[in-house]
């Protein structure tokens, strides 16, 4: 029985992408002037509207409208034309204080609560949330990211890119892509099946260009032709139009394409979405130490695929589990993954925040085309510097 998997990605301008970044870019200009800011941020946005809401605590201030601005005015809705103009429509803020119930969590972990030692509490942070959060890895590509959801991204960023760049003008913001990889009897990807783009237009787009056009400058330059064949079918605007998109076609929100953002449904998912929380909230810091334990594991060369969950209470500093699956890929039966783990990784929030340096305002550029594998942006848990100390395990 042959073995299929699809994957899809979104643009930047797909109305939840719109209300990811415009999260991450409120949280950026927060932790920019103040590394300690607690942030929890949600967008909705709709025809003429944009809603921002959340608890924010932060010694920083910050003009949110104008950060709501400029990052639509980035994306490209700046007229009429593709139904959204940054220039004409309402923006609220409803913004308020983290609950002191969570700060205090943060603060104070329970595990030092009735330490009379001063230094340890002030040097423990507690999880900001409960919850479990997965990362994965595997060798099938370069980058240690499933083949699928790989080719699905290089092809939204080729479609923004020659939106951007100025060679397809007619382009709008919204588009999506999808792929799908057959796979051989060994796991490898053995060819690509089906290759579905949607791109909003102009109206005075035919189609017949559009799609040679989209043939040309988007799935020619990225996909390998070693992986197409005469039976690999192309979808290109299969409704015959996309004119009406971006927020007039469909209200967007924060956290709403979690998949996306991750490993294309190949790998399992905690629920928790990453965009517009500060490090402190595990939904997202976790998820990013999970990537980065699965993915050294897999460079290293102790299995050609991994995934990790991690577990954590709200208040505590320590995961309450850790889980190592590796599909049954491991080099030896011998290696104990949890123990490789607690010897080389510090997966306390405090220890995550450092080994990554979270502290920082890099969540922006994370928005659109995926948070991991990303080769164009140097982001600290895609970093492979365990690699030596985890090759150790092999002998």
């Amino acid at each position: 029985m042959k073995k299929y998997y699809t994957s899809e990605s979104v643009t930047e301008g797909h109305p939840d992408k719109i209300c990811d970044r415009i999260s991450d870019a409120i949280l950026d200009e927060f932790i920019r002037n103040d590394p300690m800011s607690r942030v929890a941020c949600e967008t909705s946005i709709t025809t003429g509207l944009v809603l921002v809401m959340g608890e924010i605590t932060s010694k920083a201030s910050v003009d949110i409208q104008q950060v709501v601005q400029r990052t639509i005015h980035e994306i490209g809705y700046t007229t009429e034309e593709f139904g959204f103009n940054v220039g004409r429509c309402s923006i609220i803020v409803a913004i308020d204080e983290q609950s002191k119930d969570i700060a205090q969590g943060v603060d104070n972990p329970l595990e030092y609560r009735d330490d009379d030692n001063l230094v340890d509490k002030l040097n423990n942070t507690g999880a900001g949330d409960q919850g479990m959060m997965f990362g994965y890895a595997t060798n099938e590509t370069p980058n240690y990211m499933p083949y699928s959801i790989d080719m699905a991204h290089k092809l939204s960023r080729q479609l923004t890119l020659v939106r951007k760049g100025g060679l397809l003008k007619y382009l709008g913001p919204d588009g999506k892509t999808q792929v799908t990889v057959e796979y051989d009897k060994f796991d490898r990807p053995k060819r690509i099946d089906t290759i579905v783009i949607s791109a909003q237009h102009k109206a005075n787009v035919y189609q017949k260009k559009l799609v040679e056009d989209i043939k040309r400058h988007v799935i020619d330059p990225i996909i390998p032709y070693k992986m197409v064949d005469k039976d690999t079918k192309v979808f290109i605007n299969p409704t015959g139009k996309f004119v009406v998109g971006g927020p007039r076609g469909d209200s967007g929100l924060t956290g709403r394409k979690i998949i996306v953002d991750t490993y294309g449904g190949v790998a399992r998912h905690g629920g928790g979405a990453f965009s517009g929380k500060d490090c402190t909230k595990v939904d997202r810091s976790a998820a990013y130490a999970a990537r980065y334990v699965a993915k050294n594991i897999v460079a290293a060369g102790l299995a050609d695929k991994c995934e990790v969950q991690l577990s954590y209470a709200i208040g505590l500093s320590t995961p309450t589990s850790i889980y190592v699956e590796t599909f049954d890929t491991q080099v030896s039966k011998n290696i104990d993954f949890e123990k490789v783990i607690y010897e080389n990784f510090d997966l306390s929030p405090k220890g995550i925040i450092e080994m990554l340096d979270l502290r920082r305002p890099i969540y922006e550029k994370s928005a659109s085309y995926g948070h991991f594998g990303r080769t164009d942006i140097d982001f600290p848990w895609e970093k492979e510097d365990k690699v030596g100390a985890l090759k150790k395990y092999l002998c």
